[in-house]
Order: C-alpha cells, then structure tokens, then sequence
C-alpha cells in the first residue's frame, strides 16, 4: 500500500484490512453541501453499516479511482434517506472531499456485525457450510443465497459430475425445509432429497 496515494484523501487514514473484513456496501455519491454522503448497502437490512463507527474503504473497482490501497473512514452519523442512506464522517467536511469517495468500496470487520436475533443468521455465516440431508446424505456446501422476494434460496454446490460441472441444489431457506444451523459445526440440515 501506498500511503502517498492517501495522502491525496486526508479523510482517510491508511490502514490494513482486517481478516474478517466483508464488503457490505459502497458510496454512490455526494449529497448536500456539507460532507455528507450517499451509502448503497449490499443487504435489505443494512445494521452492520449503522452498528460499525469505523468503515474500511478501497477504491471503485470501475471508474476513477482517486486512492489505492485500505483506508480507515470516522463516522459521525449513518442514517436512511429515502431509498438509501446517508452518513457523515469525521475530516469530510465539505462535498468536495465526499465527492473524493465516489465508488469507494466499504468493508466493516464480521465481529462489528450486530448480534443477530435467535433463529437469524447473516447471509455471510452460512456460505461455506456443509449441507446435509436428514438421512446424512451431503449435498455439499452453500456457495451464495439468492432473495427471491418472498424467500431465501441456498445455492449448495457439490464436488464436479462426470462432465465436469459441479451439481448445483436450490433450498429454500425457511422452517419446513431447515432443520438445524449449526455455525461452530459450519453445518446445516435440511429435510431435502437428492431427487428434488
């Protein structure tokens, strides 16, 4: 990391990313004349960027950039605007310098993530856990989830065929089909057949 290239952003303090770093949003924009700026969250419920007072910030990986490397943002305030959200930050005093973190990408560490209510679970915590069905049999691992308005759908995917494309099982993420989520065990059940 460069800090000559932060340097040109003085809101930012150079930093390293920390290991359990996920991206959970980007700034889209400036808004207002005052530093302000417009935050769009990777998730429908965005509490992470609300529970976190220090954001870590890359570069837009399209467009222009105008800092390499890890930045450390100081919010002051995070609050919703109408479809989106807005924050301010300490040493971003004006909408020149909020207009300096157009794309910027934003990362808040998993330990700053809120507790998430009994039976709740962040998208995040189940990618990478091994799914198995009732009778034992692995279907493989949760590779993403897809919202698909009324629910939540596991993409499992499970080790190539003999064409050499991994076989790919959809799971509704609710209730009647989840048994157990056991994330110390990174393991989950499902009333589910293989024949589906």
């Amino acid at each position: 990391m460069t800090v000559s290239h932060l340097s040109m952003l003085p809101c930012l303090e150079a930093a390293e990313l920390p290991a359990d770093a996920i991206e959970v949003g980007r700034i889209a924009d400036a808004w207002g004349i005052k530093g302000w700026f417009k935050v769009l969250p990777h998730s429908a419920d965005p509490e992470a960027l609300f529970s976190s007072k220090r954001w870590y910030l890359q570069p837009a990986t399209r467009g222009a950039r105008t800092f390499e490397g890890t930045g450390l943002l100081r919010l002051r305030e995070v609050k919703e605007h109408t479809d989106t959200l807005v924050a301010s930050a300490q040493d971003v005093p004006d909408r020149n310098t909020a207009e300096l973190l157009k794309g910027a990408r934003i990362f808040i560490p998993r330990t700053s993530f809120p507790t998430a209510a009994e039976g709740e679970y962040y998208w995040v915590d189940l990618i990478g856990l091994a799914v198995f069905n009732r009778e034992g049999h692995a279907f493989g691992t949760v590779r993403e989830l897809l919202s698909t308005g009324p629910q939540t759908v596991l993409v499992i995917e499970s080790e190539p065929a003999a064409d050499g494309k991994p076989i790919e099982t959809l799971v509704p993420f609710v209730d009647a089909f989840v048994d157990t989520v056991d994330l110390p065990g990174k393991r989950l059940v499902v009333d589910w057949q293989p024949d589906y």
